[in-house]
């Protein structure tokens, strides 16, 4: 099983495939230098696998990297926030 994460920007999401096929993403929504996680998908067949977490530390690396804010609105990615201190503000 080959995982690979991908910024899709004109999709303002991040996206996860297992071996070519979309499991699941990470959508976002830029603001005055912000980006807010306000929505995070894995489909049904994917569920299970650690791919939610996979693609949010991902986002939240690359949103790191541009010099944005991470403003967790979606549930998981607050949740993930809260159990990865290195990511709050």
């Amino acid at each position: 099983m080959t995982e690979t994460v991908a910024h899709n920007s004109a999709e303002t999401r991040f996206e996860i495939r297992v071996d070519g096929e979309l499991a699941g993403f990470a959508e976002y929504s830029d603001h005055s230098g912000v980006r807010d996680f306000h929505h995070t998908v894995t489909y049904p067949q994917f569920r299970g696998r650690g791919l939610a977490a996979i693609v949010v530390r991902e986002a939240l690396d690359q949103t790191r990297n541009e010099g944005l804010k991470i403003l967790p609105t979606c549930s998981y990615v607050e949740k993930f926030v809260a159990e990865n201190p290195v990511y709050q503000a």
